[in-house]
């Protein structure tokens, strides 16, 4: 940033009436690295095919704790994949060892429901009890027939 000095008859300086604005870009360039850093982190890295569901969505905790049965039936806890003998370790590692941590249990549409419940036996089985099934959320299918085009209001 480069300034200029006047010098004036009467030796005062002469008043520079330009806004700098290198803090402001300094501040949208932190910004713009942390909001880079902390993107990637904020997503899902576990793909799953979800089948939808047309309830109504509930309110999210803050930070949700996520089991998932891939299609190839492995578990992941979060993004970590965890093997079925170090289930229940993990989970209490994940929880804290709190057992009325809501577990969102999420599967692949490929996955069986003998499966499905194979997984809800192994958190039965560790102590998690509260349970919550996750699906994609849907418009609802509506079954009535369209009122007739009459202008004739629908019984």
């Amino acid at each position: 940033m480069g300034s200029r000095i006047r010098q004036t008859i009467d030796d005062d300086l002469e008043e520079s009436h330009e806004i700098n604005v290198t803090p402001f870009i300094d501040v949208i360039l932190v910004l713009l690295i942390i909001f880079m850093v902390a993107a990637p982190l904020a997503t899902v890295d576990v793909n799953v095919d979800l089948p939808g569901s047309t309830a109504t969505p509930a309110p999210r905790p803050e930070t949700p704790l996520f089991l998932t049965l891939k299609d190839d039936l492995t578990l992941a806890i979060g993004n970590d994949s965890v093997p079925r003998p170090a289930f229940a370790t993990t989970l209490d590692a994940k929880t804290k060892g709190d057992k009325q941590t809501r577990i969102f249990l999420r599967a692949d549409k490929a996955v069986a429901y003998g499966d499905l419940m194979e997984a809800m036996n192994l958190l039965r089985g560790a102590g998690y009890l509260k349970i919550a099934l996750v699906g994609l959320e849907t418009a609802p299918a509506s079954n009535s027939p369209a009122p007739a085009a009459t202008g004739a209001a629908a019984p």
